[in-house]
């Protein structure tokens, strides 16, 4: 009953991850009826994404298509000596915008997860390893996520850690429960890590 482009169109922006057949359209009707200008500029955009962004050979971020290497791990003021070990690039931003951390960043490209085909050979963890003594690192922050394959990812990377570098400081970010939220709202992990990191008054 609709046209075929603007079925084309919201065939393509239901893809996208968090996004409905409803919501698909609702977009698709938006940039249907809004200037011709939108819709352009969307569509300049997304033609040189692929081209435009790339890896940072050394941390795995994200960054400009021109660099060499990732600017948070290229710029003088960041200690190298400290390492946060994420699971994507995106997590790096929220961790940036907290403008407490300085040090330089390591990405996985995701966590372990056989329900989903992912291993450990598949992320970036054996880099992580060569990178302790290339940066002469100290301390390396886990920040997985806190999920049942970010636990199983953080397990597998400190034992390969200690294993090699027995003497390096491995550290977890502190979990616990978040303010404003009830008890009987808390999901198990959440609360286990709570108990665990329960600190004095």
């Amino acid at each position: 009953m609709l046209p075929s482009a603007l079925n084309d169109v919201i065939d393509a922006l239901g893809r996208l991850p968090g996004v409905g057949p409803r919501t698909a359209e609702r977009y698709a009707y938006f940039l249907l009826k809004s200037d011709s200008t939108i819709a352009a500029n969307i569509a300049s955009s997304l033609s040189t994404l692929h081209d435009g962004v790339k890896n940072c050979p050394v941390t795995f971020a994200i960054m400009d298509a021109t660099e060499e290497v990732s600017p948070l791990y290229s710029d003088p003021a960041r200690d190298k000596a400290t390492i946060l070990v994420v699971e994507e690039p995106l997590d790096i931003y929220a961790i940036e915008q907290t403008k407490a951390y300085h040090g330089t960043y390591h990405v996985l490209g995701g966590a372990i997860s056989p329900m989903d085909g992912i291993t450990a050979n598949q992320l970036h963890i054996r880099e992580l390893i060569d990178r302790v003594e290339k940066d002469s690192a100290t301390e390396i922050i886990i920040a997985t996520n806190p999920s049942v394959e970010g636990e199983s990812t953080a397990i597998l990377i400190d034992k390969l850690l200690r294993e090699k570098y027995p003497d390096l400081k491995i550290t977890r970010l502190a979990r616990g429960l978040p303010l404003g939220v009830s008890l009987e709202y808390a999901d198990q992990i959440t609360l286990t890590s709570a108990l665990n990191n329960r600190t004095m008054l």
